[in-house]
């Protein structure tokens, strides 16, 4: 049954959508982090998340790295997190885009939007993984 929901979800994501998140987080790195700020200059971590969803289509309301946790799901028991699984950290107050396995997408005070490889420092600071709010399209 959860492989049924598993392929259901994903029959639901537009082929393109990786690549356009790629190409966009790409183009979006190396700005600087100023709280509150949702681009195209400039972003905070979640105002960085909602950018990059609106830039392609997912369109949902701005809000905070808590809230965008209380409003996507978690992913499922065993489901490993993939490129654009959202990825929370300490204690819901900084919110990233997981790129792979090893390496998450974020907007970082003191180095702005940037990749950043899930090491010790950021590992032990892991909430939880969620779904991309792909059904809000």
């Amino acid at each position: 049954m959860r492989l049924l929901i598993a392929m259901l979800f994903l029959a639901a994501v537009p082929e393109d959508l990786v690549s356009r998140f790629d190409k966009w987080l790409s183009s979006n790195l190396g700005r600087p982090y100023v709280w509150g700020a949702t681009g195209q200059r400039s972003y905070d971590c979640s105002g960085f998340v909602w950018r990059m969803l609106t830039d392609n289509g997912i369109l949902i309301k701005r809000t905070t790295a808590r809230k965008l946790y209380m409003i996507t799901q978690p992913l499922e028991r065993g489901e490993k997190p993939e490129f654009g699984s959202l990825v929370f950290f300490d204690d819901l107050k900084h919110v990233g885009i997981v790129r792979d396995a090893h390496t998450f997408f974020h907007a970082q005070t003191g180095t702005g939007t940037t990749h950043s490889p899930f090491a010790p420092f950021w590992r032990q600071k892991i909430v939880g993984f969620h779904k991309l709010p792909i059904g809000a399209r």
